[in-house]
């Protein structure tokens, strides 16, 4: 079988190798579909923690259930996609219902190789039904549920002002989902573009750009002087990170979903004087996923929003390459397997 293989920051090779054998309490997936997302980029060009090349990147993907063992309620031939967040079902995060912080998790396509690939062979406990989806709906299911996961731990209150700095995939996923708990979302982020498609894609009511002048200004000028009580980054930017927690109310919660490298330095007066609720938010659990695929089949997210370009994998090396470095206005990069 053939498989993608990012070898080296920057490069990606097209490899063949054998198709796995099934093993027990596993299950084999011919893939149908795989997004790329922020994960994978930052992998390609070297920025992504906890990786290690060569590596088959891709963990947002769907496809046909083709051998399994130990995963009762699924049948051969059934659409899946799964929770690629591999946890050890021992530690104190497992066995408090928190796998998708396990202390030794292995994530799909970071960790361990990943669904750029024709034939993947996962835990079995991490099938999920497609539940009515199609296969490109389903390999969305999980970069939505991220933004899902990081709103259940807000604890959105409805009319709550909330803040989603970042308006890329996760971002917009964020905030669709804060609207859909009921807040009064906020996007913010340094390019007009984006903006533009969370306020006409996705009917996000407020943007600011992060860079125009009196942004605090602004925001309290939205929020009627209050400023947002949760405060989101999806952005994995250090320097957005750091500034975010100036843009909270007093008593508000600071969420982190984006990641990156360097160091959280925020000034303890500014953080201590609004008793600010500071916590992150990693990966998603099974549930996220459950209220993802209902939000779809209700009709409450259009998963082909975040879709802006479709390729075989004949072409996913060289589309890929170019995604580095796509348009301001693209969202997603689908794969055809």
């Amino acid at each position: 079988m053939k498989a993608l293989v990012c070898t080296k920051p920057g490069q990606l090779d097209y490899v063949e190798m054998a198709e796995p054998e099934l093993q027990p309490a596993h299950a084999i997936i011919k893939l149908q579909r795989v997004c790329v997302c922020g994960t994978d980029l930052h992998a390609f060009d070297g920025t992504q923690p906890y990786f290690n090349y060569p590596r088959i990147l891709g963990h947002e993907l769907s496809g046909e259930l083709i051998a399994f063992d130990q995963a009762p309620g699924f049948t051969k031939g059934d659409l899946v996609t799964i929770i690629p967040y591999f946890s050890c079902g021992q530690c104190l995060a497992c066995r408090t219902g928190k796998p998708n912080c396990c202390a030794n998790i292995k994530v799909c396509g970071v960790h361990v190789d990943g669904g750029m690939v024709e034939f993947l062979q996962v835990p079995s406990y991490s099938l999920v039904h497609s539940s009515g989806l199609n296969a490109s709906e389903l390999a969305l299911v999980e970069p939505l549920a991220i933004g899902a996961h990081g709103i259940r731990r807000a604890q959105i209150q409805e009319g709550e002002y909330v803040l989603v700095i970042g308006a890329g995939p996760i971002g917009l996923g964020t905030m669709e989902f804060a609207r859909i708990a009921g807040a009064r979302v906020i996007a913010m982020d340094v390019n007009e573009k984006r903006l533009n498609i969370a306020q006409t894609k996705f009917q996000i009511p407020y943007s600011v750009n992060a860079l125009g002048p009196n942004v605090s200004e602004q925001i309290r000028q939205i929020t009627h002087g209050d400023m947002p009580s949760v405060v989101i980054d999806a952005t994995g930017n250090q320097q957005a990170i750091n500034n975010g927690l100036n843009y909270l109310t007093h008593s508000g919660r600071y969420v982190l979903i984006g990641l990156q490298k360097g160091d959280l330095i925020f000034s303890h007066p500014e953080f201590h004087k609004r008793e600010t609720t500071l916590m992150s938010s990693r990966n998603a659990t099974r549930e996220d996923f459950y209220s993802v695929i209902k939000a779809i089949n209700d009709g409450l997210v259009n998963p082909s929003d975040y879709i802006s370009m479709t390729v075989g994998f004949e072409q996913a090396k060289s589309a890929f390459s170019e995604w580095a470095t796509a348009p301001d206005d693209m969202i997603k990069l689908a794969i055809t397997m």
